[in-house]
Order: structure tokens, then C-alpha cells, then sequence
């Protein structure tokens, strides 16, 4: 049951809009809200690079900081903050992350979903039953007595975070926050990228979710796939890789 449940993430709180520069189309020829979702054993605050990467190129930014005490609470978590912006969304998960936007996702200022990394459900797909199709990269989550799951801190940096610096994967072995049980146990109720476009970024060298069950997750959901050479934490070792895509789907979603 502990197998495969490595996730995390990160960020920063509502952002205010810049003018666009770069590569890619300006925040204003598409969706210029993006709502970011965190996965499971850390915070938002993870997501800090990318989002000054995509506040730089024009679009409001939100982070939800979600408790992981059920996948319902993270879902009205996610919610919460859907209801508070003025126009369309990008909303994007990372990790467990994926699970909870699969179902938020249908919110009507939803236009489009990213997957960074993420688990991508059908309807009755749980993260345990995910879990259970393919072999898992690690066996290193550990549970409360009370019914919460976290990572084996000597085990965080080489599972979850083996491309970042020494001291940032220490500290966030260290500030993980553990997510229920049930969280992982329930199934997604509704798949918005049934109808809605989908993104995903594949990390090749994610030690948390198995690269395999990825790749067979986004085949399955016919989404826009990007493979990046990268650990299970991504967002963070390779933002602007995460940002382009993140652009890449507002500007799809004209």
C-alpha cells in the first residue's frame, strides 16, 4: 500500500500580472490566470520558481495550499481558490496534485489542465489503485498511527528530489507535511480532461511515480506530453521546462 506514494510540491500566494516576454505568446492571447496545485508530503511553496517565471510573462498566479486531510478537503481547497479568479484558469498539479485537479478540473473557469509529473485518473481511479498496476520505483512511505502517510526522510532527496541542491532536499525531507490515507483510497468522481485539453509533463527520472505509470496514465487521457530529464520534483529543478508548458496550454485555451 506504501509503495508509490512519493509526492510533493510548492509555492507562492495570488500574484499580480506583468507585461509578457519571452518565447512563448503573451499571457493576454489566452488565459491569463493559472491556479497551481501542490502534491502530497510538502507545500505551495515549491512552486515559487515557476510562478515568478509565469508572473514575469503576464499572468496572475494562485497557489492553493491544500491540508491533504481527504481528497475532498484538497478538492474544496482547490475550489476556494477557483472562486476567487476573474476569468478562465490553467489549473495544474503536480504529483497528487493530479488526482485533485482531475476532479476540481470541472469548474467552468477550468479551460485547461497540466500535469506536472502527476497522477491523471479516470473516473474510480484512486491514487492506490494507480498504485497497484504498475512496480513502484520505491517502498520508502511510512504511516502514522493515526492514519498518515510520509516519505522516510533519509530516503526524500534520492526518491522525490535527487536533482536538487543537498541542503534544499534536507530541508524538505525535513517540512513535509503528511497526507491521509483516505486521501489516496478515493476514487475521482468526474475526469475533466474527458473534456477539457490536457498537458502533462513525463519526469524520466522520477524515483516517486513511476515514470512507466506516467506515460501510461497521459497515453490513456490523450494528453500533450512533455518529457523532461528530470526527478519526481521537476517543478522545481526544471521551471522553465514546467513554465513553457504551463504558457503552452493558456495559449491554447484562446
Amino acid at each position: 500500500m506504501s509503495k508509490f506514494l512519493s509526492f510533493a510540491g510548492a509555492a507562492l500566494l495570488l500574484a499580480t500580472t506583468t507585461l509578457s516576454v519571452g518565447p512563448v505568446a503573451a499571457a493576454t492571447d489566452g488565459v491569463k490566470n493559472i491556479v497551481l496545485v501542490h502534491g502530497a508530503y510538502a507545500d505551495g511553496t515549491g512552486w515559487k520558481a515557476v510562478a515568478e517565471l509565469l508572473i514575469k510573462d503576464g499572468f496572475k498566479v494562485s497557489v492553493v495550499q491544500q491540508p491533504e486531510t481527504s481528497l475532498e478537503d484538497d478538492i474544496q481547497a482547490t475550489q476556494r481558490i477557483l472562486d476567487l479568479q476573474d476569468g478562465p484558469v490553467v489549473l495544474v498539479g503536480h504529483s497528487y496534485g493530479g488526482q485533485i485537479i482531475t476532479d476540481a478540473g470541472n469548474d467552468p473557469k477550468v479551460k485547461s489542465l497540466v500535469y506536472v509529473a502527476a497522477l491523471m485518473p479516470d473516473v474510480g481511479d484512486s491514487v492506490l489503485s494507480l498504485a497497484k498496476t504498475m512496480p513502484s520505483p520505491n517502498d520508502d512511505v511510512k504511516a502514522t498511527k493515526d492514519g498518515y502517510l510520509y516519505l522516510d526522510p533519509a530516503k526524500f532527496a534520492e526518491d522525490f528530489a535527487a536533482d536538487l541542491p543537498a541542503k534544499t532536499s534536507a530541508f524538505m525531507a525535513i517540512s513535509q507535511m503528511p497526507a491521509a490515507l483516505k486521501a489516496f483510497s478515493t476514487p475521482t468522481k468526474k475526469a475533466a480532461w474527458r473534456e477539457k485539453p490536457a498537458f502533462a509533463i513525463l519526469a524520466t527520472e522520477d524515483k516517486a511515480l513511476s515514470p512507466d505509470l506516467e506515460r501510461w496514465m497521459y497515453k490513456r487521457a490523450g494528453a500533450d506530453v512533455t518529457e523532461v530529464k528530470a526527478s519526481h520534483a521537476v517543478f522545481m529543478s526544471q521551471p522553465q521546462a514546467v513554465a513553457d508548458v504551463i504558457k503552452k496550454a493558456a495559449n491554447a485555451s484562446k
